[in-house]
């Protein structure tokens, strides 16, 4: 029996944020055909600057996980959080990576992109180049989805920059942008309501 749209649609919209996982593995060859599949994603001048770190080793997401705690403690004691509320979501953080059967962290390279020499463009061309990470990274989360699996977003990254490229050696252009957690789904969580349409469309 053929895949109709509607199909199609409602497999997109069955896609969930998936935060707590099975302890199965996911075996490399579906890691890999994930990514394959990502990289269909749109791009600024087809570039292709997204970067992919599969980071599966116990060892490496548990020293990653402690260097990225460091900086989120430092920064909730910046902000005047209570002690035993940075305690507790330090905790979580770190139990979120090491937890997971799967971290992906999506990064940018601006390598390859144009350059200009005013900032308005340069600006624009970096926005560009965030948009097609995060173009990459919907597709690779809508690949796992279609593996069976889960998968949840983090944009830490952000915040921990420089921190993740030394613990995990990456080159200087890898600039890090978000983290997906990947697994076979132990909890799928109800779809939030949306916003109707008329809210958020404008017919010009």
């Amino acid at each position: 029996m053929s895949t109709t749209a509607t199909d199609l649609h409602n497999f997109l919209r069955t896609r969930r944020s998936i935060r707590r996982f099975k302890s199965d593995r996911v075996p490399d060859s579906v890691i890999q055909t994930i990514l394959a599949t990502a990289t269909f994603a749109p791009s600024a001048h087809n570039r292709q600057p997204w970067r992919f770190v599969i980071v599966e080793d116990s060892s490496a997401r548990k020293r990653l996980a402690e260097a990225m705690a460091v900086d989120f403690q430092r920064d909730l004691e910046s902000d005047n959080v209570p002690p035993e509320k940075i305690q507790a979501q330090v905790t979580r953080s770190k139990e979120r990576i090491t937890s997971a059967p799967v971290t992906i962290l999506l990064c940018l390279d601006m390598s390859e992109m144009d350059s200009y020499p005013d900032k308005r463009r340069t600006k624009a061309e970096f926005r560009m180049t965030v948009q097609s990470v995060a173009a990459a990274g919907m597709q690779l989360l809508l690949a796992a989805h279609a593996e069976g699996l889960g998968g949840v977003w983090a944009c830490w990254p952000l915040f921990t920059q420089e921190t993740i490229q030394k613990t995990l050696s990456l080159p200087e252009s890898w600039e890090p942008q978000g983290m997906v957690f990947l697994g076979f789904p132990a909890v799928v969580p109800v779809a939030r309501e949306r916003k109707p349409l008329a809210e958020i469309v404008r017919e010009i």
